[in-house]
């Protein structure tokens, strides 16, 4: 695509990077509201059935994901027009979901000023190792990998340590305002724990917040996960990278059912959000289906998405990624080509 195109494109998406008041508040109300309430009727249905109450507190995951994509637009100063009133909505959000605004808004700038860089890995994003990358590590440097690449501990025990360890600690050299954003957001979290506590028991809020936050966090990992990990994203050194390409041939089009499309407030159109990050939920899909270049997108569904569970390493050679499986058989190839080199006989020999 040619830098023209790419300022058309970026042009065209442009008209849709504004907020509506109107639309925020709504989505608002029909996010926390019903997140409250779900959370109530989980607690009150403990009388009846722990297995209602479960069922409950599912439902109230999704809302936990949607309210999440509220969170994130307001750290892209993008749910509102005013900063000030997208930094109060973002902490309290950030509370619900368990995420400390400032320190997200930045790591988030961060993994989408490079994504798809090979160069510039490893803020905001999900660790990706190279062929090349594997082959050369140590026996723990794989193991770590392998470990982390496992989908028991990404979708797992991924969300144990995202919420009660990542998301309350303040990263080194984080500026005061940062610092105190998550301080803020930690001593709410404990307060609310507290009393909740306090009201209804440690058993009954284990009940009802655990299956909430392992549902919601892995659903939230997984949608990261999936719309950059297919089969020919795009990955590039730093030399080649290319931001609208990164945007839209490294991030999918993750066509949802309705109600799922919903509930994750349209963020299946990632590759339109990379391309305009001030572009809000609501407008995303417009902003796709106005742009035909855009619908180009690598497109993936609830069924094919489930195939990115055996991706494992990004073989720079095929421009894809493969599975750990595959590695191996490359390994044996190579192997194989070396000792027929080695076997034939050499110039001189002849």
């Amino acid at each position: 695509m040619s830098k023209q195109k790419q300022a058309q494109l970026r042009k065209s998406v442009a008209p849709y990077a504004s907020s509506n008041t109107k639309l925020s508040i709504i989505q608002l109300i029909n996010s926390i509201v019903p997140f409250f309430l779900l959370w109530f009727f989980a607690y009150q249905s403990l009388n009846v059935s722990i297995w209602l109450s479960i069922v409950f507190s599912i439902v109230a995951a999704g809302f936990v994901v949607r309210i999440f994509i509220i969170f994130h637009d307001c750290t892209h100063m993008s749910f509102f027009k005013n900063s000030k009133a997208n930094r109060v909505v973002g902490t309290i959000t950030g509370i619900i979901t368990h995420f400390a605004f400032e320190k997200w808004k930045r790591n988030h700038a961060i993994h989408h000023a490079t994504s798809s860089n090979l160069d510039k890995r490893g803020t905001g994003d999900v660790w990706v190792m190279t062929v090349d990358e594997y082959t050369e590590a140590s026996f723990w440097g794989r193991l770590a990998y392998r470990l982390y690449r496992n989908p028991f501990v990404l979708f797992g025990l991924g969300p144990i340590y995202l919420f009660f360890i990542e998301n309350r600690i303040n990263r080194k050299g984080a500026k005061r305002k940062e610092r105190l954003n998550t301080y803020l957001i930690n001593a709410s979290i404990v307060v609310i724990y507290a009393l909740l506590i306090w009201a209804i028991g440690w058993q009954a809020f284990l009940i009802i917040q655990l299956p909430i936050l392992m549902i919601a966090g892995s659903a939230g990992i997984w949608l990261f996960y999936v719309q950059h990990q297919f089969e020919d994203s795009y990955f590039e050194n730093e030399d080649e990278w290319d931001y609208v390409k990164a945007a839209v041939d490294g991030s999918s089009y993750y066509k949802l059912p309705k109600v799922l499309e919903w509930i994750t407030g349209s963020i299946g159109y990632h590759h339109v959000h990379h391309l305009a990050p001030r572009v809000p939920n609501y407008n995303l899909e417009k902003a796709h289906e106005s742009t035909p270049p855009l619908h180009q997108a690598t497109t993936i569904t609830l069924a094919s998405s489930l195939v990115s569970i055996r991706f494992r390493l990004y073989n720079q050679a095929s421009k894809s990624f493969i599975s750990f499986k595959e590695f191996k058989a490359l390994e044996r190839n190579k192997k194989k080509t070396l000792r027929m080199k080695a076997s034939r006989p050499s110039f001189q020999e002849k």
